[in-house]
């Protein structure tokens, strides 16, 4: 192990000292079930016990509870490499228990390497025969390669393992809002919130009426109570991602791994009222808003077709002659409903004999 030359101090009696040669230790398990047996101490223990075969006094010791190797966005890691900064020159060397607990992916590894060697800091392995010597290189080189290996070995398995489950229709991820993780012994993956469920269900079904915008039945929901986990009010985009995901009928659907079959577990609402609310949303069927449903001159807004291009007929009053008279017309077209003109007399004189009159000119 090649080092740079340190000029000795020298004792009262002309004898020289020692210098000191500082380390910091760095510890890691991937997840906090880890963090309750024995791995970080044996980690630990293992580390102070190579810097006094080596004489390094250990400075300063960081130990990450729970983060994956696979980046290196780590809050004690980001910790180390700061206090390296901050003690340039009297830190030099980074011990680990092995390569795998300081990076399973080889370009992160050798990006830190880098930086630590521009700081003229080495690292090394309690359990592993690395150095600054061309072998010592290699052999990092290659245990660096390996653990990336063994990465992406245990993320195809577990890829693997999630496409088979989603196939026999078991939901893996975190459950969406109106369903709870259920517990393995149950035999299904997801179980409704008697919670949030209902007013779930009662979302869609409002919706599918058509009689409701979606911003009115946000409100209408989170005034009866409905929340995320959090006690957060859903916003507009999250409840839209709501209303269109197809789980609440039953279906998983992971574009990511491939799969769209029947889940393992009770649907919240049927499917015509999840097809008839995606054709709300898509603007196929027309939602009479408050203007639409509370305006007493034209009930039928909204409701009657153009019989030229299908589209809705709304409904205003046009100044003539000797008064106002009302019409249904189309705003594509100029066509109005001729059969259907009154005078104006106030909202009592559009009669239902005149919106029988209209439905039978407009179709």
């Amino acid at each position: 192990m090649s080092r740079v030359p340190i000029t000795l101090p020298r004792s009262e009696n002309g004898s020289k000292l020692r210098p000191m040669i500082g380390a910091v230790i760095y510890v890691r398990v991937s997840t906090k079930e880890q963090t309750e047996n024995l791995s970080l101490p044996t980690q630990l223990r293992a580390c102070e016990e190579y810097c006094n075969r080596e004489g390094y006094e250990v400075l300063e010791r960081f130990k990450e509870e729970g983060e994956s190797a696979k980046t290196t966005d780590r809050s004690q890691l980001q910790n180390l490499l700061k206090y390296c900064r901050t003690r340039k020159g009297k830190v030099h060397f980074v011990v680990v228990y092995n390569l795998t607990r300081f990076a399973r992916e080889k370009y992160d590894h050798f990006a830190l390497r880098a930086h630590l060697k521009s700081l003229g800091i080495s690292l090394r392995s309690a359990t592993e025969p690395i150095d600054d010597t061309s072998t010592g290189k290699l052999m990092e080189g290659v245990l660096a390669s390996f653990a990336q290996f063994d990465n992406d070995v245990r993320s195809d398995r577990t890829r693997a393992g999630m496409r088979a489950a989603l196939e026999l229709g078991r939901w893996t991820f975190p459950a969406p809002i109106g369903y709870l993780n259920a517990p393995k012994w149950s035999g299904k993956s997801l179980v409704p919130d008697p919670e949030r469920a209902p007013l779930i269900a009662r979302a869609f079904e409002e919706l599918a009426t058509g009689r409701f915008t979606k911003q009115e039945v946000i409100a209408r929901m989170t005034e009866a109570g409905l929340r995320t986990r959090r006690g957060l009010v859903l916003s507009p985009q999250s409840f839209g991602q709501m209303v269109r995901n197809s789980i609440y009928v039953g279906r998983v659907e992971s574009p990511d791994y491939g799969v769209s079959t029947r889940g393992d577990f009770e649907p919240l609402i049927d499917e015509a009222t999840f097809y008839r609310v995606q054709a709300v949303l898509d603007g196929r069927v027309v939602v009479a808003g408050p203007r639409l449903r509370n305006h007493p001159d034209f009930p039928l807004r909204g409701f009657v077709r153009c019989e030229t291009c299908g589209r809705p007929l709304t409904g205003s009053w046009s100044k003539g002659r000797n008064g106002h008279y009302a019409y249904y017309h189309c705003q594509r077209h100029a066509v109005r409903s001729t059969s259907a003109r009154r005078r104006w007399k106030g909202p009592s004189s559009m009669s239902s004999h005149c919106c029988s009159q209209r439905l039978a000119t407009c179709g």
